[in-house]
């Protein structure tokens, strides 16, 4: 349903791969509700995926940059002020990826090279990217900076490796930019904690189908799925949340704030039950 909540606005998406992206999702969202959009990737992945197709799709010209490159960033803004015609009112960062997840390396056995390179683009880009908005003055007052991150931030989830460290770098780069970036220039910056979405990025964590299993348990409305963070980035971008920033909001069905719920109890009873001894002692390793 249209509501033309971002009439008029400019925006810049970064990390549309393919149609099973948030931000592919979120672009297609921006338009529908009144938007002009430039949308950027990394040169690989224009060439590996999909965004060409969405950039016809939305006539959305398409900026190849390397997010992680200060030069990359600042030629993205410059053009896309150019292209759409004056200063950015909102930015979209869904960017992450690990390479020790990719190689399997187990958190206490990190190739700390990969490590480097997991919190540089999945969070110091984002860094990057305000700094280089701010000094360019490239976005307008009352604008709006989303990032998306996931609970893991804050809680252990196995298999997520060092993408939580790289979360909660990235939540900590929002407070402390946004209230730099709001004093000085009115900008907004929040962070959006998804619920677990099979993305392809999504789908190379460690028992990533078990995982969505869990929440969905767990959460009194079930998985937000990658439709829903696309409402509500077009919210975060919006007049409607013009004085919400340096927070981290979650969009996961309520899952956040639970414990225990009576169906992830039973599943957790039922799995007790398959692993006894003989002597009926639980297995716990």
């Amino acid at each position: 349903m249209k509501h033309n909540l971002l009439k008029g606005k400019r925006g810049i998406i970064f990390g549309a791969l393919n149609d099973m992206s948030i931000a592919w999702k979120v672009a297609e969202r921006a338009v529908e509700e009144g938007a002009i959009i430039t949308l950027s990737n990394t040169p690989v992945a224009v060439r590996m995926g999909d965004t060409d197709t969405l950039g016809k799709k939305l006539n959305a010209e398409i900026l190849p940059a390397d997010a992680t490159n200060v030069e990359d960033l600042e030629m993205v803004f410059s053009k896309s002020m150019e292209i759409l015609g004056g200063k950015i009112d909102f930015v979209l960062h869904s960017i992450g990826m690990s390479p020790n997840v990719r190689k399997k390396r187990t958190y206490d056995d990190l190739d700390y090279n990969l490590l480097d390179k997991t919190l540089d683009v999945s969070a110091v880009s984002f860094h990057k990217m305000l700094q280089v908005a701010k000094k360019m003055d490239a976005i307008s007052t009352g604008g709006s900076v989303v990032a998306l991150t996931y609970v893991a931030a804050q809680r252990v989830f196995y298999g997520y490796n060092d993408m939580a460290d790289a979360k909660a770098l990235l939540e900590s780069i929002t407070r402390s930019f946004g209230y730099i970036y709001g004093r000085e220039k009115g900008v907004r910056v929040n962070t959006i904690s998804q619920s677990p979405t099979m993305t392809t990025a999504g789908s190379g964590v460690k028992g990533m189908l078990d995982l969505l299993d869990f929440s969905e348990r767990m959460s009194p409305i079930g998985n937000a799925d990658a439709d829903d963070c696309a409402d509500y980035c077009i919210v975060m971008f919006s007049d409607l949340t013009r004085k919400i920033t340096m927070q981290n909001l979650y969009n996961d069905g309520g899952f956040s704030s639970m414990g225990m719920s009576i169906r992830a109890m039973r599943q957790y009873s039922n799995g007790l039950e398959d692993e006894k001894e003989e002597d009926e002692n639980v297995i716990y390793g």
